[in-house]
């Protein structure tokens, strides 16, 4: 099985710059999307449908703004929409699907580089999160949570980690939330398949970043460790442009 995340910065932007041909073109089975920007009615899921794919959304009550998506070559079994706490989900941030005894969430984490009022509503999402999973990992062991976390969580994620000190993305408590997410028991997938600096997944539009990769690896594709024995591959797709982001990929035995 291959899945994949992307935050396309606008969905109907990304598909004028042909994501429709390049999702026909990889195929996955599971497309995790993230910051779709649109209401389901703005949204024409002909490009998609005519892939093949169940389209199911999430949007944020505000319209252009926040929203997350999975689309998927099989029908899900179960969909369910958010966390259960209506300041979080109602900006459209949760959206969970089950294929049989797997469970795909996309998650698209509030960023706090607006400002305090944003950065303590991210932790606040995050505080929230941690037992969301815990629970769903609970009911569902076999979990895949995916999605931009816009958290840098170690040196090697970020580009010139000396000069990110107090930036949101890269503060102490947040990399500290990313610790104990992952000592739960869950599993950074790319970092599986990849000890390498330098890969990143998305870039500023500012100041040529992308052209000098100055980026941050903030997407990330986790797995419960119940799926340790059964990863097959673990990737960031860098050279798609669509976004300011770029795809990651796993693929996973099924």
């Amino acid at each position: 099985m291959k899945i994949i995340s992307y935050n396309v910065n606008g969905i109907r932007a990304a598909l004028s710059k042909g994501l429709n041909a390049w999702l026909g073109d990889e195929r996955p089975d599971v497309f995790c999307v993230q910051e779709t920007k649109a209401q389901p009615d703005q949204v024409d899921l002909e490009p998609f449908t005519e892939l093949g794919y169940h389209v199911n959304l999430n949007s944020a009550q505000k319209k252009g703004y926040s929203g997350v998506a999975v689309l998927s070559l099989r029908q899900p079994d179960a969909v369910f929409e958010g966390i259960g706490i209506e300041r979080f989900d109602s900006e459209g941030r949760v959206l969970r699907c089950d294929f049989g005894d797997l469970t795909v969430v996309s998650v698209y984490v509030p960023s706090g580089s607006s400002g305090d009022e944003r950065q303590e509503f991210k932790m606040d999402f995050l505080t929230h999160f941690l037992p969301y999973v815990s629970q769903l990992r609970k009911e569902r062991p076999n979990v895949v949570i995916c999605g931009d976390f816009n958290i840098c969580h170690k040196p090697i994620d970020i580009n010139h980690p000396e000069r990110q000190i107090g930036v949101s993305g890269f503060l102490p408590e947040e990399r500290e939330w990313m610790d104990l997410f992952e000592s739960t028991g869950m599993i950074d997938t790319f970092r599986v398949f990849c000890a390498d600096k330098d890969r990143y997944s998305w870039w500023s539009y500012r100041g040529g970043a992308r052209f000098r990769n100055a980026g941050w690896r903030i997407d990330y594709l986790w797995t419960s460790d119940t799926l340790r024995g059964k990863l097959v591959a673990g990737d960031i797709l860098d050279k798609v442009v669509h976004s300011d982001h770029c795809p990651v990929l796993l693929e996973i035995e099924e």
